[in-house]
C-alpha cells in the first residue's frame, strides 16, 4: 500500500515538475500534535510516531526519526521502500543537508508551505538558492492522492472561566498590547494553538488530548481578532467572545488579512511558529521574537498552580487505586496492556472535573516498554502476566488542569539487572526533584542530576529528562525543559522562573528487554534569598507510590533512602483520605519505609 502511495505522488511530482517532495510532521500551527487531516507523512510512510520528516525523490525515499522512535520505525518501514535516518546518530545527514547533497542546479523542492515554518522555510529556500535550484510551496501534493481524507476537525469550543485560569482575557490582551509597545510592533499574529487558546481563555478538541482550537490570532492597539471555524462555538462561548470585544472571522481569511497589512507598519511574529505561507504574504515589517504569551503562559499564576494540585491530588487517586488493583489482581484475571489501559482510564474518568486523557496513555508490557513511545495496537496487545515490568506513562485533563505520570511496576519476579536499573531510575527522578540552585539555571545545568546515576552504569536515555507542562493545554510546552545539550535556538532551556511547571522522568530503554520510567511533575519556587543570590527548588506535584518491590535498597544511600522514605510518607498523607480501608492498607506497604 506504502509503495503505491509512493508511486502515485512520484507520477504527481513528475507532472508538476517537482524533484524533491518534503513533507514534515506538521499542521498549520507547527503543532507537535496533529489532527487526522494533517497526518500526510503517516499516510505516505506508514509510520506513526508523533514526530518525524518524509523526504521523496524520484527515485527513493527517506525517513528522519528521533531515539524515541528508531525500534518503531525500523518495525513500520519494513517492506515499504522507505530509508531509515537516525537522527543524531553518526554519519546521518540531517533533513537540510541531504537536500542540498541531493538537489541539483535546475530541479524544484516542493512541500506544503502551511505546514513549514517560516524559519525552516527561509533555510530551504537559501539552500535551493545556492544550488541554483527552486522551491515550489503554494501545492499540497499529498491531498491529489489522499483518497477519503478526513476533513479538518471544527470540534466545539468552551470557555476556561476566571477562577481556573486565575486571569481574565481582557488582562491578558493588556498585557501582550503592553509587549508590542516595548517590541516597536503595530501587530502581533498569532498562530500557535495553545498560545491562542490560553490567550482568549478558550479550549476545544480538534487535536486529541491537546484542548485547543483550529485558530489564528491577531492583536493590534485597538482590535483583538480570531480566525476559526465559527460553527465550533456555541452561544456562550460566542458571548463571552463578544464581551472581550473580540473579532471573529473565518480561519481561511487569514491569509487575504495578512496581505493588506500596511507595507509602513511592523508585525512582531514568531518566525519558527508561523508558517511560511503566511509570512511570504505579508509586506509590513518583521519583528522575529519569540511570542510574548509564550513566556506569559509557562510560568502559572497561583490559581492555576492551586488548580493544578488538586488536579494532581485527583490523579494520583485514581492512579493508586489502579496501582492497587493491578497488584492485586494480576495473574489471576485476564488483562493485557489495552485492558490495563482502559481501566486507567476509567479510574480517572470517575474524578470529578475530569475532561479527557492528557494524550495517548503508553501501557507497554517487558520488551515493549523499550520503544519510548510505544502504543499498543491489536496486533502487538501483550498479555500480561505476574512476571516482569509494566511502564505505563500517562495523564488527564482536568478543568483544575493537566497531569502527565510514568511508573513502571513489577508484576512478579524481575531479575537482578531489572532491579538495579530500576534503582537507579528511581535515584535520578529523586535527585533531581530535590534540586536546590540558584536563579539563572537552565535545564541543561540541571539534567546531570537526573542522567549522573544511570550514567555510572554506562547507559544513557535518547531523550530529554523533563519538559514544561500547559495548563489544561499541551502536556508538552516550552519554553522550560530539561535536556542535556542544547537543542536549536536554545529551545526548552530558559532560564527556570518560579511557577514554571516541568517533568522529572529520567528512565532506562534496553531493547529487547524491558523498559524504566519513573515520571513526576514539578513547580518552581522561590528558596532562600541570601548574599549568595536568589536560591530555586522544586516542589513536587505528583503523588503515587514507586514500586518498592523493583528497589535494591542496598544500592542506595542513606539520603537516597531518606529522599525515597520522605516522598511516601507525602503520598500516604496525600492520598489516604481518599481510599478505602483494604486500599489504606496496601498503600501503607508500598509507601513503608526503606
Amino acid at each position: 500500500m506504502i509503495k503505491n502511495r509512493l508511486q502515485a505522488l512520484r507520477a504527481l511530482m513528475k507532472e508538476k515538475n517537482v524533484d524533491i517532495y518534503f513533507i514534515p510532521t506538521s499542521d498549520f500551527h507547527q503543532s507537535e500534535y496533529v489532527g487526522e487531516y494533517f497526518k500526510c507523512r503517516s499516510y505516505m510512510s506508514g509510520f506513526t510516531g508523533s514526530d518525524g520528516n518524509l523526504v521523496i525523490t524520484l527515485t527513493q525515499a527517506f525517513l528522519w526519526a528521533d531515539g524515541r522512535y528508531f525500534i518503531q520505525a525500523e518495525r513500520q518501514l519494513q517492506d515499504s521502500s522507505i530509508e531509515l535516518f537516525k537522527m543524531g546518530e553518526e554519519k546521518v545527514p540531517t533533513v537540510k543537508e541531504f537536500i542540498e547533497e541531493t538537489i541539483s542546479k535546475g530541479q524544484t523542492l516542493g512541500f506544503d508551505g502551511r505546514v513549514v515554518s517560516c524559519e525552516l522555510g527561509e533555510e530551504l529556500e537559501n539552500i535551493v538558492d545556492k544550488k541554483e535550484a527552486f522551491i515550489k510551496y503554494d501545492e499540497d501534493l499529498v491531498d491529489l492522492i489522499w483518497k477519503n481524507r478526513p476533513k479538518l476537525a471544527h470540534e466545539k469550543a468552551f470557555i476556561i472561566e476566571e477562577k481556573y485560569s486565575g486571569m481574565s482575557t481582557n488582562r491578558k490582551i493588556e498585557q501582550i498590547r503592553n509587549k508590542l509597545i516595548k517590541a516597536g510592533a503595530d501587530t502581533h499574529i498569532i498562530t500557535s494553538l495553545d498560545d491562542i487558546a490560553w490567550l482568549f481563555n478558550i479550549r476545544g478538541n480538534d487535536i486529541d488530548s491537546n484542548p485547543v482550537v483550529l485558530s489564528y490570532a491577531v492583536i493590534t492597539d485597538t482590535e483583538a481578532m480570531l480566525f476559526l471555524n465559527e460553527s465550533v462555538l456555541d452561544q456562550k462561548v460566542g458571548a463571552e467572545l463578544t464581551k472581550n470585544n473580540i473579532i471573529i472571522k473565518d480561519y481561511q481569511d487569514i491569509y487575504e488579512y495578512v496581505k493588506q497589512i500596511d507595507g509602513d507598519k511592523m508585525v512582531l511574529l514568531d518566525q519558527t511558529k508561523v508558517n511560511y505561507s503566511i509570512v511570504k504574504l505579508i509586506k509590513a515589517g518583521i519583528i522575529n521574537e519569540i511570542n510574548p504569551t509564550t513566556l506569559l503562559k509557562a510560568v502559572k499564576n497561583k490559581v492555576e498552580i492551586e488548580n493544578t494540585r488538586n488536579a494532581h491530588i485527583k490523579d494520583g487517586v485514581a492512579f493508586t487505586k489502579f496501582m492497587y488493583w493491578l497488584k492485586n489482581n494480576v495473574g489471576k484475571q485476564e488483562m493485557t496492556e489495552i485492558s490495563v489501559s482502559d481501566y486507567l482510564y476509567h479510574m480517572r474518568s470517575v474524578q470529578e472535573g475530569f475532561i479527557e486523557v492528557s494524550f495517548d496513555t503508553i501501557c507497554a508490557y517487558k520488551e515493549n516498554a523499550a520503544m519510548m513511545h510505544y502504543s499498543a495496537n491489536e496486533s502487538s496487545n501483550a498479555k500480561l502476566l505476574a512476571e516482569g515490568l509494566l511502564l505505563v506513562d500517562s495523564g488527564g485533563q482536568y478543568y483544575e488542569g493537566t497531569t502527565d505520570i510514568t511508573r513502571t511496576m513489577a508484576l512478579g519476579v524481575i531479575s537482578d539487572e531489572q532491579k538495579v536499573h530500576f534503582t537507579a531510575v528511581v535515584i535520578g527522578m529523586l535527585n533531581l526533584l530535590n534540586a536546590r540552585f540558584l536563579y539563572g539555571s537552565r535545564g541543561i545545568n540541571l539534567d546531570i542530576l537526573a542522567r549522573a546515576p544511570i550514567w555510572e552504569l554506562d547507559i544513557d536515555y535518547k531523550c530529554g529528562t523533563g519538559h514544561g507542562v500547559g495548563h489544561i493545554l499541551n502536556v508538552h510546552e516550552g519554553p522550560n525543559g530539561i535536556r542535556p545539550r542544547l537543542l536549536k535556538n536554545n529551545e526548552m532551556n530558559c532560564i527556570f522562573e518560579e511557577g514554571m511547571i516541568t517533568t522529572d522522568e529520567p528512565g532506562i530503554y534496553i531493547e529487547g528487554s524491558h523498559g524504566i520510567r519513573i515520571e513526576n511533575e514539578l513547580v518552581c519556587r522561590k528558596g532562600t534569598k541570601n548574599q549568595h543570590g536568589q536560591f530555586m527548588f522544586f516542589e513536587n506535584l505528583t503523588f503515587a507510590p514507586i514500586d518498592l518491590d523493583a528497589i535494591q535498597p542496598e544500592l542506595m544511600s542513606i539520603k537516597e533512602k531518606s529522599m525515597l522514605n520522605a516522598y511516601h510518607k507525602d503520598v500516604f498523607e496525600k492520598l489516604s483520605p481518599y481510599m478505602n480501608q483494604e486500599e489504606v492498607e496496601w498503600l501503607k506497604k508500598y509507601t513503608r519505609e526503606i
